[in-house]
């Protein structure tokens, strides 16, 4: 007689722990086949109905599959008896009768280890693809990665999938990646993380293996028209242009090196920093014509003890140390929103105001949003009471803007203010290109590393009410030219 799969499944039942282990796997091996099928259907798309789906239910499915011959095990040590004598008493005798393929209760083995096989390796692809969403990057452990996830969510990289940057290529870099995910859930799990988490600058891949691959260093070519907007504290806020002409060559043409010289081909350039932080430069390093390289020692800095292992080949990541993951400078958050008319600028002392609502106190997002709209709201009572009608909506879209801002920026629960991470991007108060670009960083015979502005980029305008007040059309200084105004009105478009 052919065994039926409920009589297996009874008779390898044997006691509360195989009974235990048998509910655990076909309950969990039920769940994963149904949330699956929902999350394909699009029902569920939550991140913790993937933890619960990927990683619970086939830890639960395996945990019931143990328990089964472990069940076994404490059977036939009380029983005393031998296996074949405890299968007779579990089966039939047509269960345990040969045939020409084979004992049915060994056919039926091999038939639920091969589902348990396929299934096992179906979850396994599944977790894995699951794992490298960024959705479950940003919310699995939400009060630790909510900061990352914000700022990654408004970045220029948002459509680029974490592990792309975060989680090296090959089998070696994703076990490494899996084990470091596992050591962050504990971490989460028992509160052993730092509060803000560290920039980890020593796990990132190399910027040839991410950023190189969409941005290519040899077309890094030209110059780059840069404006930028910032608005004074006046009651009018005052728009102050500057505008800058960015040398952004790699160096490969004699005479247009720029500031993407760094990488260019045969460029070689290499440091080391205070606790490899990459913050204090201790002395830095460029590969000269004949192959040797050329020392600048920062002279503030003499004497520091450092590691071989902290000298570093300089790439992208340097400067570009905040590419995503980018955390706004309050002053410069509010004149981009104030550009994009997302606060109205004609609003009086509406810059000033501003940055003292969003840097006032540093607390709960909701609380923070009732300090932002009540100091909005109190100082045109007081000062402009006519403005609560005519302006209503723009002062409310003004306010809202600022709580925008406020809540992507500052995260209490992960002790994030302003400022928490430093950008290394341009002219940054944290250093940025002057870590090395300074005075102190001289080499043997007393010569300090180039700082001058034109190295760079060239100024048409800086912080100026006329936003090409230094350019010179076709050599004069006239600057009712044609050509100037043709810029200078294109450039205002930009900014009403």
């Amino acid at each position: 007689m052919k065994l039926k799969y409920l009589n297996f499944i009874r008779g390898v039942s044997i006691n509360r722990i195989g009974k235990t282990g048998m509910a655990l796997t076909t309950s969990s091996f039920l769940t994963f086949v149904l949330l699956e099928l929902l999350r394909i259907m699009g029902v569920f798309t939550n991140a913790y109905i993937g933890l619960i789906t990927y990683l619970l239910l086939p830890t639960l499915f395996i945990i019931g599959l143990a328990l089964i011959p472990f069940a076994w095990m404490i059977y036939k040590k009380d029983a005393g008896k031998t296996t074949r004598e405890l299968l007779e008493r579990q089966f039939d005798r047509n269960d345990l009768a040969e045939s020409k393929l084979g004992a049915s209760l060994l056919r039926t083995v091999m038939i639920f280890t091969i589902i348990n096989i396929l299934f096992l390796l179906v979850a396994s692809m599944r977790t894995l693809s699951f794992m490298d969403e960024p959705e479950f990057c940003g919310t699995a452990c939400h009060s630790v990665m909510n900061p990352e996830w914000t700022t990654y969510q408004a970045s220029p990289h948002s459509r680029v999938a974490c592990v792309e940057c975060h989680v090296g290529e090959g089998t070696g870099a994703l076990i490494s990646s899996k084990l470091n995910g596992a050591w962050q859930m504990v971490s989460a799990t028992f509160n052993l993380y730092e509060r803000p988490i560290p920039t980890p600058v020593r796990q990132l891949r190399p910027a040839r293996e991410t950023c190189e691959k969409c941005h290519w260093p040899d077309k890094f070519y030209g110059s780059l028209l840069k404006s930028i907007a910032h608005y004074e504290m006046d009651e009018k806020s005052t728009p102050k242009y500057t505008t800058l002409v960015l040398k952004i060559d790699t160096g490969e043409e004699v005479g247009r090196a720029g500031i993407h010289w760094h990488i260019g081909k045969g460029n070689d350039v290499r440091y080391t920093s205070v606790d490899d932080k990459r913050e204090e430069i201790i002395w830095v390093e460029s590969k000269q014509r004949d192959g040797s390289f050329k020392r600048f020692t920062n002279k503030k800095l003499e004497g520091i003890n450092y590691s071989t292992d902290s000298v570093r080949d300089m790439d992208c990541v340097d400067c570009h140390n905040r590419a995503t993951h980018i955390y706004e400078e309050p002053r410069n958050a509010i004149d981009i929103r104030m550009r994009k008319g997302l606060i109205d600028k004609s609003l009086p002392y509406i810059k000033r105001e501003s940055l003292g609502a969003i840097t006032a106190s540093f607390t709960e997002n909701d609380k923070a949003a009732e300090i932002i709209k009540n100091r909005i709201t109190s100082f045109y009572r007081r000062n402009y009471p006519d403005l609560l009608a005519s302006k209503g909506k723009a002062i409310d879209k003004s306010i809202e803007t600022l709580q925008e801002i406020y809540k992507r920026n500052i995260h209490v629960g992960m002790n994030i203010d302003w400022n928490a991470y430093p950008n290394h991007l341009g002219h940054s108060r944290e250093g940025g290109c002057f870590r090395c670009h300074n005075e102190s960083m001289i080499d043997d015979k007393g010569n300090s590393i180039r700082y001058d502005c034109t190295l760079c980029h060239s100024i048409l305008a800086y912080d100026s009410e006329e936003p090409f007040k230094y350019l010179k059309p076709f050599g004069s200084a006239d600057k009712d030219s044609a050509m100037h105004v043709y810029l200078k009105d294109e450039f205002l478009k930009s900014f009403n």
